[in-house]
C-alpha cells in the first residue's frame, strides 16, 4: 500500500494553509495582515475582497469535501454561493470565515489520512475524475486565489 501521492498531497495542503512555501506566503500569514475593515473592501470595483475570495476557497473546499465523501454537491461556478457578496460575508464575519478556512483545511486532511494511493487514484467522484484529480483541483484552486488575494491586500495598502 503506497501513500507518496497522499503524503505529497497532505504536504501541499498544509504549506499552503500554514507551511513553508517557496513562491511567497501561506493563506494564514497573508490573511492575519489584514483587519476586519479591510477583509470586506475592494480596492478596485473589479477586484474581489479578500473575504470573497476565502468565502469562494472555501466553498469549493466544502465541494469536495462533499463529493469525497460520497455526499451529492451540486455546487457550480452559477451558483449563487460561488461568489457571495460582501454584504452577505459581513454577517458571517471575517473571524468565522478564517474559522472555517481552517476547519476545511483540516477536513480535507482528515480525509485523507487513512487513504492510499490506489484509493485517490480508483475512486470516482463523477465519470473519468478520480479523487486524485479532484484534490489536485483543490490545491491547484487555493493557489490561484492565493496570488489574487495577495494583489488585493498590495492594492489595499497602496489606495491607502
Amino acid at each position: 500500500m503506497s501513500r507518496k501521492i497522499v503524503e505529497n498531497i497532505i504536504a501541499q495542503l498544509k504549506n499552503i494553509q500554514n507551511g513553508k512555501t517557496w513562491y511567497d506566503d501561506n493563506l494564514e500569514n497573508k490573511i492575519e495582515q489584514i483587519s476586519e475593515t479591510q477583509a470586506f473592501e475592494r480596492p478596485i470595483p473589479e477586484i474581489h475582497s479578500v473575504a470573497e475570495l476565502i468565502a469562494h476557497i472555501l466553498v469549493w473546499r466544502i465541494h469536495a469535501i462533499k463529493l469525497l465523501q460520497g455526499q451529492k454537491s451540486d455546487l457550480s461556478v452559477e451558483s449563487p454561493e460561488n461568489w457571495r457578496s460582501n454584504e452577505e460575508l459581513k454577517k458571517i464575519g471575517w473571524k468565522r470565515l478564517k474559522a472555517d478556512l481552517g476547519e476545511s483545511q483540516a477536513g480535507l486532511i482528515a480525509f485523507l489520512t487513512d487513504k492510499d494511493d490506489d484509493y485517490l487514484e480508483n475512486n470516482e467522484y463523477k465519470p473519468n475524475h478520480n479523487f486524485k484529480y479532484l484534490i489536485e483541483g483543490i490545491i491547484h484552486h487555493d493557489l490561484y486565489h492565493l496570488g489574487q488575494i495577495g494583489i488585493t491586500i498590495k492594492l489595499l495598502s497602496i489606495n491607502k
